[in-house]
């Protein structure tokens, strides 16, 4: 059933849901005082840093920044997409998933079908594979390389015979199915735009899977010399090559745990490496390497394996490969190069060298660090001040494009130490570009406040996400609908859903900023807990208002006294000066 989820719902799974019994069932937690802890399973550690929280039904890495909900941890652990986690917790909580009518949840109505005909194709190109008196010539191939019935049908390998109009025949295509395979690239109109033919003809069929398992795709491979070796299907409504990889599928289904993914270039060498139970394979789709897939395998694992040939055509393959990873590499997240010998791919030299070999190879690939100041060393005589400055100017755009973390400021000491110079020269360098969502600047700061301390603001969001039913004790003050201080507007936004909806806890109320500009913020306001119990928040949170209040009022009573020295005030603008006045002197005695 299509739609979207009502938040509604959302709102009513979580409530139902214990996130501590829920991540207790994958990671054994412990207790430890208010909150339970365990060994982050996001990261390698020793020390348990992983905290959740029964009573914000929240739970945040200390080490390696991690944090969110129980639909959040669904989909990081388990891979789910959002959706999948809301069905597996409605599941648990013996709920059926509701939709509204007339929006659908991420897909177009009209996508709907290609998954259907996509599906019966699949089943079509695996049954031509058995049963088509030309199959005989693509089996023999698939047994030359080696694969048994068991990876083929792992990979739901097919075979698309010779013929030019084979798919709309098997399918008894009406015009509603042609539409949709000329829609989904599976057939090529004719120049007189009377018919249309086949675009796989005579090829092993590799049926491309999303994320959750439904066909989306083909690639098909020849079954000798002639050309496009491979050839894809073509973008199509559901189909994106800039933003799906095959085999993830396959290798999250294989490897419960996956650490590592090793990005290679054919389907074949995907194949071929799970033939040797190596099976955490994945190939772009005749493209680069983009920052669609790298976030999508770094959302997977906390490493990945990129596999070059090792001639000059491989390593500048590998440079581009670089460059666009550095956007996405912050701290807990590793690159790595594995340059092949003259002549091997994948599949020959795990038959050459085998697979605990192959894996030593993989494990003991270059890291990006090293192949990054190799590449550009090279090119450089770096043992002269001229060849130390020219590496400078070429690192510099490189190192700007990776996050600030702990990686960058180590690369830039790396880069330092080779050009004998000083990290703080080379950060002071750094061309880093500002944050695309820089909020713009209030007309009238605030007053400066002292290194450390809180705004009122920031304090009364870490109030109510900790106690959610503080909004229910307090009426919102109308003043905060024209104050211009940064952060009312969220804090006006929370204080009215809590007031609307008071059994949200925590967990519940973030998820309503999912996908927002300000979720990030709020994640990180959640992390907060009072330093004692039995604290009065309630006064401390009205208090945080009164200030919020004193300080708006002053900075428009200032506002106005300046405005008045260069001109004659208004008389509703009069009136207003005076009532600030009382409301400021009223404002101090609280």
């Amino acid at each position: 059933m299509s739609g979207r989820i009502p938040q509604s719902f959302i709102d009513e799974v979580l409530n139902r849901t214990d996130i501590v019994e829920l991540i207790d069932t994958r990671v054994p937690l412990k207790k430890a005082g208010r909150e339970f802890k365990a060994c982050c399973p996001f990261h390698t550690e020793k020390t348990p840093s992983f905290t959740v929280s029964q009573v914000k039904q929240f739970y945040h890495c200390f080490g390696c920044g991690e944090h969110g909900t129980a639909i959040t941890f669904l989909m990081d652990y388990e891979h789910m997409e959002f959706v999948e986690a809301v069905e597996e917790l409605a599941r648990r909580a013996g709920l059926e998933v509701p939709r509204e009518t007339g929006v659908v949840q991420n897909r177009t109505p009209s996508t709907l079908p290609h998954y259907a005909l996509l599906e019966r194709v699949a089943d079509y190109y695996q049954e031509q594979l058995r049963t088509h008196p030309q199959a005989d010539r693509a089996v023999e191939y698939l047994k030359q390389r080696g694969l048994t019935g068991e990876v083929a049908a792992r990979f739901n390998i097919g075979f698309a015979p010779p013929g030019w109009e084979n798919l709309a025949a098997a399918l008894d295509a009406d015009d509603t199915v042609h539409k949709q395979l000329l829609e989904l690239g599976l057939t090529i109109e004719r120049d007189t735009g009377t018919s249309a033919y086949d675009r796989f003809r005579d090829r092993i069929q590799f049926p491309i899977r999303d994320r959750r398992g439904r066909t989306i795709g083909f690639g098909g491979r020849v079954l000798d010399d002639s050309t496009p070796k491979y050839l894809n299907s073509s973008e199509s409504p559901v189909f994106h090559k800039g933003q799906e990889l095959y085999g993830l599928f396959e290798a999250r289904k294989a490897v419960r745990n996956l650490e590592r993914i090793l990005v290679v270039e054919g389907y074949m060498d995907v194949v071929a490496l799970a033939q040797f139970e190596i099976n955490y394979a994945v190939a772009t789709l005749g493209t680069a390497t983009t920052h669609e897939h790298l976030e999508r395998l770094f959302r997977t694992v906390p490493e990945v394996v990129f596999c070059f040939d090792g001639d000059r055509a491989g390593r500048e393959a590998a440079w581009r490969a670089l460059e666009n990873t550095l956007p996405v590499l912050r701290d807990g997240r590793e690159a790595r190069f594995l340059f092949l010998p003259d002549g091997e791919d994948p599949d020959s030299l795990v038959r050459k060298i085998g697979k605990e070999a192959l894996e030593q190879q993989i494990a003991t690939a270059t890291h990006l660090s090293d192949f990054f100041f190799e590449r550009l060393a090279t090119q450089l005589d770096i043992n002269s001040i001229d060849g130390r400055a020219r590496l400078v100017t070429l690192a510099k755009p490189l190192l700007a494009k990776l996050p600030d973390s702990t990686f960058r400021q180590l690369m830039v000491e790396q880069l330092a130490g080779l050009a004998q110079t000083t990290p703080d020269l080379i950060a002071g360098r750094l061309e880093i570009p500002p944050p695309t969502d820089t909020p713009p600047p209030l007309q009238k700061p605030a007053p400066a406040r002292q290194s450390g301390q809180k705004s009122p603001v920031r304090q009364a969001l870490e109030l109510l996400l900790y106690q959610p039913s503080l909004a229910t004790d307090i009426s919102q003050p109308a003043f905060l609908q024209h104050c211009d201080v940064a952060g009312v507007p969220l804090l006006i936004e929370v204080l009215e859903l809590l007031q609307q909806q008071p059994e949200l806890n925590t967990g519940a109320l973030l998820e309503h900023w999912r996908g927002r500009k300000e979720d990030r913020s709020l994640y990180q306001l959640a992390r907060w807990t009072p330093p004692l119990d039995n604290l009065e928040l309630l006064a401390d949170l009205q208090g945080h208002l009164n200030e919020i209040q004193r300080q708006y009022i002053e900075n428009r009573i200032d506002f106005l006294d300046t405005e008045q020295g260069h001109r004659q005030l208004s008389s509703t603008e009069k009136q207003e000066y005076g009532e600030l006045l009382i409301q400021s002197h009223s404002v101090r005695q609280h």
